[in-house]
């Protein structure tokens, strides 16, 4: 054990934790001293901006300014009218909420609401216009586990958990070196003096820091993680992309966090290794905050969704269905309220002008009055709803019944079978969802039917009428042209359509105005996701083969793609991890599992109810979702007066913002 700790501080020396590898989850850990750290601002919108990797100490600048400690919260943070401007938009206007522990807060919102920014904020790497970051105690440590990964290949698995202490490890290299300067010092009193005095600071620091632990707490992580004794000296590469996370999950949980931001951490996992990490974080009490747009993920797991929307936060209890339903329910409510004002600010005012000047003017006076009374109490804001982005796949021509027949399919890689005589017929109007575990098949199935590899054995080949596949790959972004504009892509991919058109369909994807213009190369990853689903999108075919196409697209975006999918009149295969997106669009749902095509001759709630492993994950999905209603009934239950209080006063306050905005306009 100790040479394996030795030979990992030889590597710190030389790699300081970086790795070249692509892959998809980071660990950082930010220790935060003030509510709110000065930063200079940044030269765009960091929501179009990834949080670079980085392990640092943010100087408390302003103690006074702190609220930590006295803020009345006994555990996480609680944001307080966070106000934030980028190149003269405002982003955040009025965001205030919390989370404490055992919360775990699901951040919804559309692409480039403000959920990053908001992060960023947390973690002291921004600071707000107005408002401030309050903290249960100073010095919390905010760990974020983003989408991509920080493990090195080449390490041990016991050594990727080492690298989480690197200080300690300095620390203990550092000892021993002085140790070794000790023995050949000589008579050299003043040098003596020296190392003793350096040894006596590092040895105060390595109980501070308790090295003694780490092998403890590593031992005590690695089975809650799944891992083995054995695996302590496999290599890193040997694990794949779920079982990396973990190791990363890990990393992030032995620093002991007071806060946990997780960022889209399941993008890229497939559903086991999503799944596990659903189990797994419902067991920690460690306040969570969630960015994510797997609507099922932030089912399984939250506690609370914090919806921000034209730079303004509410809270929702329950998860993210209890969400819909609850601002449905609210907005209804609030169209009703609106609307009566409405008609009898109108009754009002047609008395006004009736009767003013007349024999009756004393009614019209009074209806003036009342007038006045319901703008003095308040007008109602009307019901803000967001434009419908809807959009239909090119008209489908003629085409033939049959569109896929797979016969006999067997194939394998080196080590790694994969098919073995599978068969498999789709036909016109069938929406197929295959589904299975990462190294399964499914890519490769794809690649198959798309012709860009034969099998070893059997065959694989579409209709003969008119079959014409429309191909969205996992990497169809980084397959985009970088020289051209966002406009250009399209008129490139569609050269035939109508220009107007090609700019409505850029609007639905957020591209208006100037951004039409940008080059692809200066997109940000989530702008270039969207730009590669609009190419997409204008492309004619018959049969649809989508690759994980929700990945990097917003929930209204995923939506708009559900819906065109239903509509389309053709046949779709899709594979993907989002459970939601398969239980909208999947007539017939593909298991490929132990080298086999098993074929479900249904939805996906159907699939559901013939596989028991997925049931009784569904069935625990049910009873959380009854226990969060529980809990939440308690926790209003046991509000402290003051609590009660403020919630209610925040309540007003955000139904009439809108009002008061009105006002000042």
């Amino acid at each position: 054990m100790a040479a394996a700790m030795v030979r990992w501080a030889r590597q710190l020396e030389e790699d300081p934790c970086t790795s070249s590898r692509r892959s998809s989850v980071v660990v950082r850990v930010t220790e935060v001293e003030t509510a709110v750290q000065p930063a200079a601002a940044p030269p765009t919108d960091p929501a179009e901006q990834p949080i670079a990797p980085t392990v640092e100490t943010l100087s408390d600048t302003d103690p006074e300014k702190s609220k930590a400690g006295s803020s009345g919260i006994s555990s996480g943070i609680r944001l307080d009218s966070i106000a934030m401007t980028f190149k003269n938009q405002q982003v955040l206007k009025n965001c205030s909420w919390e989370v404490k522990k055992g919360e775990r807060v699901g951040l919804v919102g559309i692409n480039g609401a403000g959920k990053t920014t908001q992060l960023q904020i947390i973690m002291g790497r921004l600071q707000p216009d107005s408002g401030e970051v309050i903290k249960a105690r100073r010095n919390m440590r905010i760990a974020y586990l983003a989408q991509e990964f920080d493990v090195q290949p080449g390490r041990t698995v016991r050594e990727e958990f080492y690298s989480v202490y690197e200080t300690q490890m300095r620390v203990k290299r550092r000892q021993e070196e002085l140790s070794m300067s000790l023995e050949s010092v000589g008579d050299d009193m003043d040098l003596m003096q020296n190392i003793l005095d350096e040894l006596e600071k590092l040895n105060n620091k390595v109980v501070d820091l308790d090295v003694d632990l780490l092998d403890k707490k590593i031992d005590q992580m690695m089975p809650e993680l799944g891992f083995k004794q054995e695996d302590n000296d496999r290599l890193v590469a040997a694990f794949s992309g779920g079982w990396q996370m973990r190791m990363c999950l890990g990393k992030l949980l032995l620093q002991d966090p007071d806060l946990l931001l997780l960022d889209e951490p399941t993008n890229h996992l497939d559903l086991d290794a999503i799944q596990w990490l659903e189990g797994y974080l419902k067991k920690q009490e460690v306040p969570m905050v969630i960015v994510s747009h797997d609507r099922e993920f932030l089912d399984q797991l939250c506690t609370k969704i914090v919806e921000t929307e034209r730079g303004v936060s509410t809270t929702y209890p329950g998860n993210y269905t209890q969400y819909v339903n609850s601002k449905s329910e609210k907005t209804a409510l609030q169209w009703a309220a609106w609307e009566k004002q409405q008609k009898e600010i109108a009754k009002q005012e047609e008395i006004m002008q009736r009767l003013a000047g007349g024999a009756q003017s004393g009614r019209a006076s009074q209806a003036e009055k009342a007038l006045e009374r319901i703008k003095a109490e308040g007008l109602i804001e009307k019901p803000f709803v967001p434009k419908k982005k809807a959009f239909t796949f090119p008209p489908v021509e003629k085409m033939g019944q049959r569109v896929l027949t797979i016969e006999g399919l067997t194939h394998a890689y080196p080590g790694r079978p994969l098919f073995k005589n599978a068969n498999l017929e789709i036909a016109k109007g069938d929406r197929v969802a295959i589904i299975g575990p990462n190294g399964a098949g499914k890519s490769t199935l794809l690649r198959f039917i798309m012709g860009r590899e034969a099998p070893q054995e059997g065959s694989v080949f579409l209709g003969e009428h008119n079959i014409v596949p429309n191909y969205f790959e996992q990497n169809q972004a980084e397959a985009l042209d970088l020289e051209l504009t966002v406009l250009e892509t399209l008129v490139q991919a569609s050269p035939d359509a109508k220009l107007n058109d090609l700019k409505q369909l850029l609007g639905r994807m957020l591209f208006s105005g100037t951004a039409m213009d940008k080059k692809v190369r200066v997109l940000s990853g989530g702008e270039k996701a969207r730009l590669a689903m609009a190419k997409f999108m204008c492309t004619k075919g018959t049969l649809l083969v989508l690759d994980e196409p929700t990945n990097h697209l917003d929930i209204p975006s995923k939506e708009m793609l559900e819906d065109a999918i239903r509509q389309f009149q053709g046949a779709v295969i899709a594979v993907s991890h989002d459970r939601y997106f398969l239980r909208q669009i999947a007539t017939r749902v593909l298991l490929v599992e132990g080298r086999k095509l098993q074929d479900y001759q249904g939805d996906y709630d159907y699939y559901l109810s013939k596989n028991t492993d997925e049931a009784a994950k569904m069935e625990e999905k049910e009873a959380r979702v009854k226990e969060i209603e529980k809990d939440n009934i308690k926790a209003k239950s046991k509000m402290t007066k003051a609590e009660k209080e403020r919630a209610k006063k925040e309540k007003a306050k955000a139904f009439h913002a809108g009002a008061e905005a009105k006002k000042k306009k």
